[in-house]
């Protein structure tokens, strides 16, 4: 991907996949802008990378707002949002509609009023892109994370939305992964279990992440579709 002087808007960017794709465009020469949640240690360090760091919380309307006012303080123009911030909550008794509106809110809201928002700011380049990151869950739905898979299910069809809505000059695609990377606690027995369910039987990491959203920023011809990183598990 040819740098852009306009940076590139990464959201939920404090750990895993969002910081990876962070370092990996700054060390190209990319300039960044990460939203975070928590403080963690990777947003000291995108921020010694030399990254524009701010604060954000995605859970209700007027915090969305407020940092979309925010962003328009800190850049007039932007390259790119890639749209990685998501939140993992399981529904239990008593807070079913909290839990909904949570994933509603971080998937949903938050990814449809910041494209709404900040479209003139990637209508300001010359080539422009949306990257939601949704979840490969959504091909069966979850039992156990019912909000979620359906809130990711639900930016799916922004995607589909969005690229008709924002065609030709901003293109608008997805990426829908599974299975990239175990936690630290995760024990051989589940990781052994974990790998199996896929045809490939890896865990390929964030890089598979950053090449695909490298492969949507760079390919001109493809908008309103979401990119299957699941190692082959609707195989099996």
């Amino acid at each position: 991907m040819a740098c852009s002087p306009a940076p590139v808007l990464i959201t939920g960017a404090s750990q895993r996949v969002g910081l990876y794709c962070a370092e990996r465009l700054l060390a190209e020469g990319q300039p960044v802008i990460i939203t975070y949640r928590s403080d963690r240690p990777g947003v000291r360090q995108l921020e010694d990378l030399g990254a524009v760091v701010l604060q954000a919380d995605f859970s209700c309307e007027a915090s969305v707002l407020d940092f979309i006012a925010r962003l328009k303080d800190r850049t007039d123009c932007l390259r790119a949002i890639v749209h990685n911030a998501s939140d993992w909550l399981a529904e239990s008794t008593h807070d079913e509609a909290d839990v909904f509106t949570r994933m509603f809110s971080v998937h949903m809201l938050a990814p449809y009023l910041i494209n709404l928002h900040c479209a003139d700011l990637l209508r300001r380049c010359e080539k422009a892109d949306i990257v939601h990151i949704s979840d490969d869950v959504t091909r069966k739905g979850s039992s156990k994370h019912v909000a979620y898979s359906a809130s990711k299910a639900g930016l799916e069809n922004l995607t589909l939305s969005f690229a008709a809505k924002f065609a030709p000059h901003i293109k608008v695609n997805g990426i829908a992964p599974a299975m990239l990377m175990f936690q630290p606690d995760d024990d051989a027995a589940y990781r052994l279990r974990t790998l199996d369910k896929s045809a490939l039987g890896i865990e390929p990491g964030a890089e598979v992440i950053y090449q695909s959203v490298r492969y949507l920023l760079d390919n001109p011809y493809v908008t309103g579709t979401t990119l299957t990183l699941n190692g082959g598990r609707h195989l099996k």
